[in-house]
């Protein structure tokens, strides 16, 4: 029985070493690791020099000083309800994929911000399934041997699988702090009840705070035709926070109830009293400290060279606002992230670091609307807003502390008109191209929509029914000449392309009302774009406490749109052969199916696709202002023959990888037959 003791007793001592061991070797916060699963990629299949790879599924504790400076900007950070000995505790989920033996990796990161908890860069550019279970794609990203992780953040992301955020909340003197929320929707069908969460694309994209106190007057319910439209109240007999089960109504702290149903085609927007704000700004710690932890710790679960931070839409403005708020200086001063990728996030921020933050809410042409999301400053550099004299830079806390990093930021044609994307390559007064730092690149891709629609192209579903079918062009063979591009820079200085995007010099950038779009039969153009406004939430609300709901709202900024050709595709960036050869027309836009109302409005996200005509008879016979495809090439042969050459050019200038040729002039032959069927 002693010596039974006395073997426990060593274990546990040797458990404890070990772990105070791993805990003391830990840099940039990482306190300690927990690993929920460990498997082999495709049962140890070999991936080019890396070798085989594997899947960790886990998560990640941190502790950050509240004395810290350069944590200093989270808000409410001082208030943790676990704030002890100066220091509060929190912790994400995350995934990592890397080669198992990591001398044989690259040496090179993606730390992927997974939007709304999801994982899918490597989806997204290898293609196969998102948990690699069955399939890797072609494995570009394992065959060049980068290792990839995904960190939770977002304290509010919903869903199976979601990677999540476990922040604490924040109490004043140990009292309840509460405040006021805002959401809005714009239903596609009639519906009895909404969740208060963010809902997109038919998903829950935050779960959102519960009602803190239903029978508050300050809970209001209003309706409006659309985002500049004048709001009527909704009277408070008419709608109940309640939720139907069974058939019967039933109390409820997160759906509304309206009599009646919610219209399709109209803004609800609802503004409710919530309580316990959780400190979200910790979310830009964690991903500061898991970069960090990777480069500097001896025992780090993901070791790596170089880290670069990989965002996509709501993630991408993640990484802008990131970069903003100072969080690439870790708390040593080091740089965290060498490299970044922000894509389709146009000029935005988010509701990231501020009190009863809601990361999910983003700002869409009929929803999320007068949001923190596009607010001054948008250029890297130092601008001034002509009205109220204020002035900022993107990268100023970067540059001061000597941490900026390689940027690229890429939009798609969406983003000019539902993220207004302009306004980080011109002045704030929509006059003058503004001046990009030689550390950034900013490229357009032409014709592409915010995420790739499907091939052959159908229109979208639900909220997303437009008008026109998707654009289909794929974002995959940029997104692996990005990143290709982005670690040769890092690593060797290898410049990247130059940057490419429409410009006020040239003509290729104009206001709304120069907008040149031709007239096609049957295609409705759109009278309005996105604006950035002059928001104010209250007298703390650049500090990250907004009392104002909604707030006022003052003179927008400048929106600007591409300039189009005779065929309405956009003159200017970096253009796909489909673009420079084209088959059909690409618009930026796509206007919202009458079936979902508001048939004058653009849809979230989407781009168009409009073919030509087949033949001369054809375009004749439409009216067609647009020549026909047997007008244009001689026949098939004629037509791959040009599009190789447009394809060679993007090889040539390092915008598309020279294994990915192949692939193309594939797809170049299933856009044919589509187009001549």
């Amino acid at each position: 029985m002693i010596l039974r003791r006395r073997i426990f007793s060593l274990r546990v001592i040797s458990v404890l070493f070990c772990i105070i061991c791993s805990t003391s070797s830990l840099k940039g916060k990482v306190v300690r690791v927990e690993v929920t699963s460990r498997s082999d990629v495709l049962n140890g299949q070999s991936f080019g020099h890396a070798g085989a790879y594997e899947r960790i599924l886990g998560r990640v504790y941190f502790s950050v000083p509240v004395a810290n400076a350069h944590n200093r900007r989270i808000v409410d950070l001082d208030r943790a309800v676990n704030l002890k000995d100066s220091e509060v505790e929190f912790s994400s989920d995350f995934v990592v994929v890397r080669p198992k033996d990591s001398s044989k990796g690259n040496g090179s990161m993606l730390l992927e911000v997974p939007n709304r908890g999801r994982a899918r860069i490597i989806g997204v550019v290898d293609g196969g399934s998102w948990d690699l279970s069955k399939d890797a794609g072609d494995a570009w990203l394992l065959r060049n041997g980068y290792t990839i992780v995904s960190v939770g953040w977002q304290w509010d992301a919903a869903g199976e699988n979601a990677l999540r955020f476990y922040a604490p909340i924040a109490k004043e003197n140990g009292n309840t702090i509460t405040g006021l929320l805002r959401g809005d929707l714009m239903p596609s069908k009639v519906m009895d009840e909404i969740p208060l969460g963010h809902l997109i694309t038919g998903d829950i994209g935050g779960i959102e705070y519960p009602v803190a106190a239903p029978d508050d007057p300050r809970n209001v319910l209003t309706v409006r035709a659309s985002r500049n439209a004048p709001r009527s109240v909704i009277r408070r007999s008419e709608w109940q926070f309640a939720h139907a089960v069974d058939g019967k109504l039933t109390p409820s702290d997160r759906h509304i109830h309206l009599n009646g149903g919610f219209q399709p085609g109209k803004i609800y927007e609802y503004v409710y009293v919530v309580a316990d704000p959780v400190i979200a700004g910790l979310g830009f710690a964690a991903v500061r400290d898991f970069a960090s932890y990777a480069k500097h710790g001896n025992d780090a679960i993901a070791p790596a060279a170089r880290v670069y931070g990989e965002g996509i839409s709501q993630n991408g403005r993640f990484l802008r606002d990131f970069l903003y708020q100072g969080f690439n200086a870790d708390e040593e001063g080091r740089i965290a992230l060498d490299g970044v990728l922000a894509h389709v996030a146009g000029a935005g921020r988010g509701s990231f670091n501020y009190r009863f933050a809601q990361p999910s809410r983003d700002a869409q042409p009929t929803s999320s609307v007068f949001f923190p999301t596009d607010v001054f400053p948008f250029t890297d550099q130092t601008e001034t807003d002509p009205v109220t004299k204020e002035k900022g830079a993107l990268l100023e806390r970067a540059a001061t502390e000597k941490v900026a990093p390689k940027i690229f930021f890429s939009n798609t044609s969406y983003e000019y008109w539902g993220r207004v994307a302009a306004l980080i390559h011109v002045t704030a007064d929509g006059k003058r191209d503004a001046v990009i730092l030689p550390e950034v690149r900013i490229y357009h891709f032409t014709g592409l929509q915010h995420f790739s629609g499907p091939f052959p192209p159908t229109k979208g579903k639900e909220d997303l029914f437009g008008q026109q079918p998707q654009s289909p062009l794929p974002i995959k063979y940029f997104w692996r000449a990005m990143i290709a591009n982005m670690d040769a820079w890092v690593r060797s200085n290898t410049s990247p392309p130059e940057s490419s995007y429409p410009k006020i010099a040239d003509g290729t950038l104009v206001p709304l009302a120069d907008y040149a779009f031709p007239s096609i039969p049957a295609v409705n153009k759109p009278r309005e774009a996105n604006e950035a406004w002059r928001v104010d939430f209250g007298a703390n609300w650049r500090d990250g406490i907004l009392t104002l709901q909604p707030p006022k709202v003052g003179q927008s900024f400048p929106a600007l749109v591409p300039q189009v050709d005779a065929d309405g595709n956009e003159r200017d960036g970096v253009r796909l052969p489909e673009i420079a050869v084209p088959l059909a027309t690409y618009a930026s836009w796509n206007l919202r199916d009458r079936s979902i109302g508001a048939a004058d409005q653009r849809v979230s996200f989407e781009a168009s696709y409009i073919p030509f005509p087949k033949t001369a008879a054809d375009r004749k016979k439409l009216g067609d202002p647009r020549k026909s495809v047997a007008e244009r090439y001689a026949g098939r042969e004629d037509y791959l023959n040009r599009f190789g050459h447009a394809l060679d050019e993007l090889v040539k200038r390092r915008w598309i990888l020279e294994e990915d040729r192949a692939a193309l002039l594939h797809r170049a032959e299933e856009e044919w037959n589509e187009a001549v069927k």
